[in-house]
C-alpha cells in the first residue's frame, strides 16, 4: 500500500508543480523574463534588500534586457517612470536602449528623463560602463544636450543639487552651446567659469545678490532656489520661514524637523501655513507622493513638530489614497509580518537608508483597503496568522501603525488560507501582502502550500480571486499565474486600481506584463 501522505488524493483541477526555488531555497513558480521585469521596474531599487543585494539586482535587471526585445523595455522603463514613480531602475532602462535601440530612446527619453536628478542617474549609468559602454554617443548625447538647452532656469537650478555626477560634470561632458545670453551665462557660473552677472536669469542673480548679503548680514528677501542651496548660509528665523512659505510640497515634507529646530513652526501662523499646504488636494496630487513617503514624514517627525502639522500628514495621506477601490464582495487583506519584512523598502543606502520598512508599506496597503472596505477582514501574518483587531473608522495611518508593529517569525504565505479553510469561511477577493519568500510548510515536491490551500477554498468558492503583491522585486511566486490569480509588484497607490479592475473581472490575470504592453511608444 502507498503511502497518502505521499500521494494525497486531490479533489478539483490537477495543480502545477513548483518551477524553481525563492531566496529561502523552498519551493516557488518562476516568472517569465517579462514578468521578472515587471516586477523590477514596480519594485527594483539597486539596493541591497533582505534577500538580494544591489549587485544582484543589477545582473538580473541587466539579463533580463538582453533577453527581452527593445519595444518592452522602452515601454517597462516610461510604465516604471510615469506609473511606479521609480528612479533607478526606469533609468537604467533607458541606458540600456543606448547601447541596444537609440531610436527608441529617441522616443521615450523625455518621457522618462523627466526632471535634473533623472538626467543625472541616467548619464551616470552610462558612463559607469555598467550597460556596456562608457561613453554617452552621439544620439544619447544630443538628448542629453537638448534637456539642457531647453530646461527653464527653475528645472536647471533643482538640476544643480547633487552630485555623482554634479550637473557641472554633465554639462563639461555633452558641451552644449546656447542661444540664448542668460543660458550661456548660466552654464558658466555652474562650472566655475567666468560669467556675467548681468546677464544671468532673475533667481539666480537673486541668489548671487543674497549670499553678499547674508555674508555682511544685510540679506532679506529669500531666493527661490532649492532649499539645499541656502542650507550652508546663516538665516534668521524669519528666512527659514520664508523658505518654507515658498518651498515646494515634497521639499516641506521632508524637512519639517529642520522647520521645528529653527523656529518656524512657533511663528505666528506658520503652523496653519505649513499644515495648509501639506493637506491641499491639488498639492498632494500634483507632488505624485507615495503613500508610504508621508508614512515616513509621519513617523520621523519630532516631538516640535505641531499637532496641526502631523494631523496634515494624515489628511494628505488619504488624499493620496483616494483611489483605493471600494470592493464588492467578502475581501480578505493578509498583510506579510514575519522578520524579513524589516528590511527598507527602498533597500539598504546607507544613511540614506528609508526609515520605512516592507512591513510598513503591506501593514498600510491593509489598512488602506479596510478604510475604504469596513467589512474587509484583515488577517496579518508570519509562520501562522496573527491575532489583531483594528477599527475601521480609525485612520489610515493609525490602523498601519498597529499593523506594522507586530513583526517577527518565519514566513508562511499559506497560513491565511490555511485559517480560512478551517474556518470554512467565504471569500471572494483575497489580497496577499508580502516579499513572497515563504518557506513554512513547504513541501518537497508538487504544488507550493499556498497553491494547495488555494485550491482548497476555490471548492467552495469557485468565483473566488487572488491578488499576490509582492513589495520587492523577485523572480518568483507562492501562487502560479492564471486566471484567478494576479501577480503584482510595487508599492505606490497604482496597485490599487490594478486590484479593483481584477476583481471586477475588467482585467486579465495577466495584466501585469499587459498594462506595459498598452504603453504608447509615440508621446501622447
Amino acid at each position: 500500500m502507498v503511502n497518502p501522505q505521499l500521494f494525497p488524493t486531490n479533489k478539483g483541477t490537477l495543480l502545477p508543480a513548483a518551477t524553481a526555488c525563492n531566496a529561502e531555497q523552498a519551493p516557488a513558480y518562476g516568472f517569465s523574463p517579462r514578468h521578472q521585469l515587471a516586477q523590477l521596474v514596480a519594485t527594483g531599487c539597486l539596493s541591497r534588500t533582505f534577500y538580494a543585494n544591489a549587485d544582484d539586482q543589477l545582473d538580473q535587471a541587466l539579463a533580463l534586457t538582453q533577453q527581452l526585445e527593445p519595444a518592452f523595455i522602452a515601454k517597462a522603463a516610461i510604465y516604471g517612470r510615469q506609473t511606479g514613480y521609480m528612479k533607478d531602475m526606469p533609468a537604467l532602462l533607458a541606458a540600456t536602449l543606448a547601447v541596444r535601440d537609440v531610436g527608441l530612446l529617441s522616443q521615450v527619453f523625455s518621457r522618462v528623463v523627466d526632471n535634473g536628478k533623472m538626467l543625472r542617474n541616467f548619464v551616470q549609468i552610462l558612463r559607469s560602463g555598467a550597460v556596456g559602454r562608457k561613453s554617452l554617443g552621439s544620439r544619447p548625447k544630443k538628448l542629453v544636450q537638448h534637456w539642457l538647452l531647453t530646461a527653464t532656469e527653475k528645472q536647471l537650478l533643482n538640476a544643480a543639487v547633487g552630485n555623482t555626477p554634479s550637473l557641472a560634470d554633465v554639462v563639461k561632458m555633452v558641451h552644449p552651446k546656447p542661444a540664448e545670453a542668460w543660458r550661456a551665462a548660466w552654464f558658466a557660473w555652474l562650472i566655475g567659469r567666468p560669467f556675467d552677472e548681468a546677464a544671468l536669469p532673475p533667481i539666480t542673480q537673486a541668489f548671487e545678490r543674497f549670499k553678499r548679503e547674508a555674508a555682511q548680514g544685510e540679506a532679506t528677501e529669500v531666493p527661490d532656489v532649492p532649499f539645499q542651496m541656502l542650507t550652508a548660509l546663516a538665516l534668521s528665523t524669519a528666512q527659514w520661514a520664508q523658505i518654507a512659505r515658498q518651498g515646494s510640497w515634497q521639499m516641506v515634507r521632508q524637512n519639517l524637523n529642520a522647520f521645528a529646530r529653527h523656529g518656524v513652526l512657533e511663528q505666528a501662523s506658520m503652523a496653519e501655513a505649513v499644515a495648509a499646504k501639506l493637506s491641499d488636494p491639488q498639492a498632494v496630487a500634483k507632488a505624485r507622493v507615495m503613500p508610504y513617503q508621508l508614512m515616513a514624514a509621519f513617523t520621523a517627525a519630532g516631538e516640535a513638530v505641531p499637532a496641526a502639522v502631523r494631523d496634515a500628514l494624515q489628511t494628505a495621506m488619504e488624499l493620496s489614497l483616494s483611489n483605493v477601490p471600494t470592493l464588492a464582495g467578502r475581501v480578505v487583506v493578509c498583510p506579510d509580518v514575519s522578520g524579513s519584512m524589516s528590511s527598507p523598502v527602498t533597500g539598504h543606502r546607507g544613511a540614506a537608508s528609508s526609515s520605512v520598512r516592507c512591513i510598513d508599506v503591506a501593514a498600510l496597503v491593509a489598512a488602506a483597503v479596510l478604510r475604504k472596505n469596513p467589512d474587509a477582514r484583515v488577517l496579518p501574518f508570519e509562520q501562522d496568522v496573527v491575532t489583531l483587531r483594528l477599527n475601521a473608522r480609525d485612520s489610515v495611518m493609525t490602523n498601519a501603525q498597529a499593523l506594522a508593529n507586530v513583526g517577527g517569525g518565519g514566513t508562511n504565505c499559506s497560513a491565511p488560507l490555511a485559517l480560512l479553510n478551517r474556518e470554512r469561511a467565504a471569500v471572494d477577493l483575497m489580497i496577499l501582502v508580502s516579499d513572497n519568500e515563504s518557506w513554512g510548510g513547504a513541501h518537497r515536491y508538487g504544488a507550493t502550500p499556498t497553491m494547495r490551500e488555494w485550491a482548497v477554498l476555490k471548492q467552495r468558492h469557485p468565483q473566488a480571486r487572488l491578488v499576490c503583491i509582492d513589495i520587492q522585486p523577485a523572480a518568483t511566486t507562492q501562487a502560479s499565474e492564471r486566471p484567478d490569480i494576479l501577480n503584482v509588484g510595487g508599492f505606490s497607490d497604482a496597485v490599487f486600481s490594478l486590484v479593483a479592475n481584477f476583481a471586477a473581472g475588467t482585467m486579465e490575470a495577466a495584466h501585469w506584463v499587459g498594462e506595459i504592453d498598452k504603453v504608447p511608444l509615440a508621446a501622447q
